[in-house]
C-alpha cells in the first residue's frame, strides 16, 4: 500500500447537468475561475490532493430521445486546469475546474448522449496513489452494474493517465465502454485540446461499437488501448502513442475501428476490483551507467514484495546489480525485468538467465505498468512461474 495519504471519495449527485448554449468550454472555464486564474500562484502552484466537496446539482436537460447514458467521473488534471492567460499552454495550475463547469462548457454533448457528472477527486495525476486507483476503480465498477449507465468516461491528468487506464482494464469486469481522457493544454489556452478530446470520449463511451473492447483512451482524435498507450511527449497534443498503433479514430463524432486488443482485459481478467481491498508494495529501480545497489537494498528493507528493474536495452542488468537482485529474490521478493527503452519488449533468458535466477520478464510493458500488473498478480500468487504467465497474458 502506498504511504501517500488517501483522498476520500465524495460523490456528486448523479443528476444530469444543464448544458447552456456557451460558445466553448474555454469560456465556461474562464468565467468560473475568477480570482483563481489571476492569483500569483495560478500559473505554478501544484494542486492539492484534498477531499472534494460535492458540487451543487444543475437542472437536467435531456439529450435526444433514445440517446445513451454516459457518466463522466472527474479526477482533475490538465483537462480541468487553468492558466493565467490564453498564452499559457504549458504553464498553468491543474485540477481547478469542477466537473459541472467542464460539462456546461460543452453544449455539444447533449447531441451525443445523456451526460451526468461526478467529482471523484480534484488532483494532479502525478499525485495519484494506489488508494486513489482502488477508489476510482470501485466507483467505475459500481456504475457499470447500473442498467441506466451505458458507458463511463474518466477525465484524468495525463502524467499517470495510461497507468489508470491499464489498471481499470485489469480490474473492472464489464463489456460496457470505459474511456479515459485528458488534455495536454488547459481549457484557457489557445488551441486547447480538452474540449474535443472530451466530446470524443463521450462519443466512444456512448457507442455500442465500443463494447467489449476494454478500457480505451481518446486523445488527439485517436482511440488507443488502455493497455498499450503511453505518454511519449510532454508538451505536444499528440503525446499519447502506442508502439502497436491505435485501435481506431473518432472523426466528427463517428468511431472508426481498425483493430481490437488481444490481451486479456475486463471480462476476461482474473482480477476483480470488487474483491481487492489493497495492493502489495511494488517498487521500480532504474538502470543507468554507474548505478549502485542502494535503491534495491532500500526497497527490500522497506518491505517491497516485488522489484521492477527498468533496465537498459533488452532489460539488461549491470554486473554489480545482479547480486543485489539475487539477494532480494532469496528473501522472497519477486524480481521483474523490464526496460527503460520505450519500444520493443524484453525477451526471457536473453541478457540474463531468468530461469536460473527465478526472475520474471515484463514483456512489452513499461516499468510503471509492470508495477501495477505485478501488484495485482501478487494478490493471487507468489509463484514466479504463475506471475510470468500473467505477464504473457495481460
Amino acid at each position: 500500500m502506498s504511504s501517500n495519504p488517501t483522498t476520500t471519495l465524495h460523490h456528486v449527485p448523479a443528476t444530469r447537468w444543464k448544458l447552456p448554449a456557451l460558445s466553448a468550454m474555454a469560456l465556461a472555464i474562464t468565467m468560473s475561475l475568477g480570482a483563481c486564474a489571476s492569483s500569483p500562484q495560478a500559473a505554478s502552484a501544484p494542486a492539492a490532493a484534498a477531499p472534494v466537496a460535492a458540487a451543487p446539482a444543475a437542472a437536467a436537460q435531456p439529450a435526444q430521445q433514445g440517446a445513451r447514458n454516459v457518466v463522466v467521473l472527474a479526477t482533475g488534471g490538465t483537462i480541468a486546469g487553468a492558466g493565467a492567460s490564453a498564452m499559457n499552454s504549458a504553464t498553468y495550475s491543474a485540477a481547478k475546474v469542477p466537473v459541472d463547469k467542464l460539462l456546461a462548457g460543452l453544449p455539444e454533448l447533449s447531441k451525443v448522449a445523456n451526460v451526468r457528472g461526478e467529482q471523484v477527486f480534484q488532483i494532479a495525476s502525478e499525485s495519484f496513489t494506489n488508494d486513489n486507483l482502488l477508489v476510482l476503480a470501485k466507483r467505475v465498477s459500481a456504475l457499470v452494474k447500473q442498467a441506466d449507465v451505458d458507458g463511463v468516461v474518466i477525465t484524468h491528468g495525463t502524467d499517470t493517465l495510461a497507468e489508470t487506464a491499464y489498471f481499470l482494464s485489469l480490474t473492472v469486469h464489464t463489456n460496457k465502454p470505459i474511456v479515459v481522457v485528458g488534455s495536454m493544454r488547459p481549457g484557457t489556452a489557445l488551441s486547447a485540446d480538452g474540449a474535443l478530446n472530451l466530446v470524443n470520449a463521450v462519443s466512444v463511451a456512448a457507442a455500442k461499437d465500443a463494447e467489449g473492447k476494454g478500457v480505451v483512451v481518446t486523445m488527439n482524435d485517436e482511440i488507443q488501448s488502455g493497455r498499450d498507450v503511453n505518454k511519449d511527449v510532454n508538451i505536444k497534443t499528440g503525446a499519447f502513442q502506442s508502439q502497436w498503433g491505435p485501435l481506431g479514430m473518432v472523426v466528427e463524432g463517428k468511431n472508426y475501428w481498425f483493430r481490437a486488443p488481444v490481451k486479456r482485459h475486463t471480462m476476461q481478467s482474473e482480477f476483480n476490483i470488487d474483491s481487492i481491498t489493497s495492493l502489495p508494495p511494488v517498487e521500480i529501480v532504474y538502470g543507468y551507467g554507474n548505478v549502485p545497489r542502494t535503491g534495491i537494498d532500500a526497497f527490500v528493507g522497506s518491505g517491497a514484495k516485488a522489484i521492477i528493474h527498468a533496465g537498459t536495452g533488452n532489460g539488461s542488468v549491470a554486473d554489480r546489480i545482479v547480486p543485489a537482485l539475487q539477494e532480494a529474490r532469496s528473501k522472497g521478493v519477486q524480481v521483474i525485468r523490464s526496460s527503460r527503452v520505450p519500444y520493443g519488449f524484453v525477451l526471457r533468458n536473453a541478457e540474463q538467465p531468468d530461469d536460473k535466477y527465478d526472475w520474471v520478464v515484463a514483456h512489452d510493458l513499461r516499468p510503471e505498468k509492470a508495477r501495477l500488473l505485478a501488484a495485482l498478480a501478487l494478490t493471487k500468487t507468489s509463484d514466479p512461474k504463475e506471475i510470468q504467465r500473467i505477464f504473457w497474458e495481460y
